[in-house]
This record gives structure tokens, sequence and C-alpha cells, in this order.
């Protein structure tokens, strides 16, 4: 795709000025800017649902040398607020590839913007903590855009998830990406195979293949249901899904999950982690500048095995309300704070981080595999 140059800023709420070359769509967009530390998989992130309102920062050097394709989306369209890179490959080479990073920005209304020094952003934000912003190709006014970011709306207290929960009940069945395309979608049997119910508050979309891809039916329903909803669909098991921003302003998810819990066995991942531990009394915080990348340390406790995982969430469980019914599994080894719960006495956990890999590194897949185990051998 040929370069373009207009110009495009990014201003955030202290005042903070960057100047670039846009190589998203023309526009105007606002959100939280934050970092993302993985070296690749920005395809999976354009499209995670638990990038709306953000304004995520790559701090890999040059992004796009890879292309885009229709397999590696996390979703049915692009969910951040907007798109920062220092360097825009306009070359992408990969067999899969059927497409470029700015032509796909643009195709999807993404405004972004190349050629600043992201570096010196992600310093700033490391410094000064995750702060609101706006990224413009329409107004160049420094002031301007500075007290328009001031007056955006943040992510504390506001329900993103109104605005990525699907609208209907889907039954999934696609299995993990294959080379070998014959094998990715699965036939139905009459063998009976464990019933995993979804609630999607964002839910990525390799969550739902890893589920499918043990032998699961998978239902997915919008995060909105009642416990009623989901028990009228007589599942084996439950999953909480991933999710963007605040988690206690989700009282209707936390009223579902507290009924829930101890009737079926629960899996909770990132914001279902959170939504799981609020359900049982603990409460949440938000983080400085939050945990996004594919490279995050954690410990298991149980094995004493260090994972790296791939993680994204701004909020936190607090560990001083956590309650006696919860006990602490995995913890973040970069700030010491929780990463996964589990239950003293029903069947059900959680963990702060993505284990589906995508995108990241696969050490923590084996939380699939301890959730297929549940549904095959609770008394639930």
């Amino acid at each position: 795709m040929p370069r373009t140059n207009v110009v495009a800023v990014l201003a955030l709420e202290d005042g903070t000025i960057f100047r670039g070359r846009s190589i998203g769509a023309s526009g105007e967009s606002f959100g939280e800017v934050v970092f993302n530390t993985s070296m690749t998989g920005y395809q999976e992130i354009l499209t995670d649902p638990s990038y709306c309102g953000q304004i995520v920062t790559m701090t890999y050097t040059e992004i796009g040398n890879y292309g885009v394709n229709e397999f590696d989306v996390e979703s049915d369209t692009l969910r951040v607020a907007g798109f920062v890179v220092r360097s825009e490959s306009r070359i992408h080479s990969n067999f899969r590839a059927q497409g470029g990073l700015a032509e796909y920005l643009k195709k999807h209304g993404i405004v972004a913007i190349c050629d600043i020094d992201t570096r010196s952003l992600v310093r700033h934000i490391r410094s000064q903590g995750a702060m609101k912003g706006v990224l413009s190709t329409l107004d160049t006014d420094a002031e301007s855009l500075v007290n328009k970011a001031r007056q955006s709306k943040g992510l504390v207290g506001r329900d993103l998830v109104q605005e990525v929960i699907p609208d209907r009940v889907r039954q999934w069945n696609e299995a993990l990406y294959q080379l070998d395309k014959s094998r990715q979608e699965r036939t139905e049997t009459n063998e009976p195979r464990p019933h995993v119910v979804c609630l999607d508050y964002g839910m990525k979309w390799n969550i739902a293949r890893h589920l499918f891809e043990r032998g699961n039916r998978v239902t997915i329903l919008p995060g909105t249901s009642t416990a009623k909803e989901v028990m009228a669909q007589q599942p084996d098991g439950i999953f909480l899904s991933n999710g963007p921003g605040d988690p206690e302003p989700l009282k209707y998810a936390i009223g579902t999950i507290r009924e829930l819990v101890g009737k079926k066995p629960i899996f909770g991942i990132c914001l279902g982690h959170q939504l799981l531990s609020l359900a049982c009394g603990a409460k949440t915080f938000k983080l400085k500048f939050g945990h996004r990348g594919g490279n995050q340390p954690v410990l298991n406790h149980d094995s004493q095995r260090v994972e790296i995982t791939s993680q994204n969430h701004g909020f936190a469980v607090d560990e001083e309300t956590l309650p006696d019914t919860l006990t602490v599994t995995h913890r973040n080894l970069n700030d010491d704070t929780i990463a996964g719960v589990r239950h003293k006495t029903a069947p059900a956990f959680s963990v702060q981080y993505h284990p589906e890999a995508s995108a990241g590194p696969h050490d923590s897949q084996y939380l699939f595999d301890q959730f297929q185990d549940m549904l095959q051998t609770s008394d639930h």
C-alpha cells in the first residue's frame, strides 16, 4: 500500500503531545492510552474485545511485517479505540497473509499513528500511569486535543462489556487453527459430549476454540444472561470470559455468578477471574499501567513452576479483601498481584491471564485440561 503523509496527533490528558503519520482511518478516537509488550500478535490484539475503550501502543519496533489474515481474529471486528506503532512495515511477507496492516486498519475505521517515539511514550505511561488520550487526524491543535482528552470518558466505573457482548446465543463449532484446513471443522457425533456454557463478556474466540478442541459442546451466551438462563442450557460446566474495563460496575454479572458458584464447575479468565472473585466477596482496584503483553511471568503455587503468560488487564483483585472461601493459586512475579484463585469448597477457579495463548506462549494451556478433568469427575 502506498505511503501516506497525513499528519496524526496523539494527545494525553496531562498535556503530552506526539505527532506522527497516519496509517489508519481518518478521524478522531478517544480511549485510555496503554502499551503492549508483545513482539507479534498485533492482529489478535486489534480484534480482542478486552481492548475496547483503549488506544494500544505496541512497544516492538516494527509492526505489520507478516500482514493480516482471516484466521487470527479474536472477534468479528477490530475492537481497539486506536493503534500506535513506531514503524509500520509496508511490505508484508507470510504464506498466510491476505492483506496489509494499514489497509486492514482503514477498512475497519481504526485511527492509527506511526513514526512517533513509542519508547518515550511507554516510559511516560510507566512513570505517570495509563491516562486518557485522543488520537486524531482531523484536529492537530495541541491545546484543543488536550482539552478533548481531559473531557473524555475514563475506564473506572464504566460498563464497557455492554459494547462488546453478543446479542444472541451461539453454538461454537470451530477448533484450533491447523495447517491442514480439513481439520478446522469437526462433525457432530452421537457420542455424549460435555456441555460447556460460556458467559461472553467480550470473549476471545481462541478460548472457544480450545474448549471445542477438547471435545466439548460449546454454547455461548451473552454476559447479561441470568443464572436461570445459564442452567436452562443444562451445562456440565460454566466458563466466565475475558472482557474490557472495570469489573465492579457489572452488578448483573456478579449476581449471576454468585448464584452459579457450587452448582457446576466454573473456569474464569481475566475479567471472568475478577468477576468470580467479586462474586465471592473480594474487591478490585485499578493498576497503575496494567499488564499487557505475551511475556508476563507468573508463579504457580501448586507446582512451584514459573509460567510465561499472555496478559491484558488494567484491574486486579485486591488481596486484602480476598474472602476465606478463595485461595491464591498463581501470582504475578512483576508486581506480586494475584494471578489466580481457587474456591475452597466449590469446583471453581480462575486466572488473571490468557492460557489460550492468542497471541502468547503455551505454558498455561494445561488450565483447559484442568477444567476438562473437572467436567468429567465433578458430581455437580
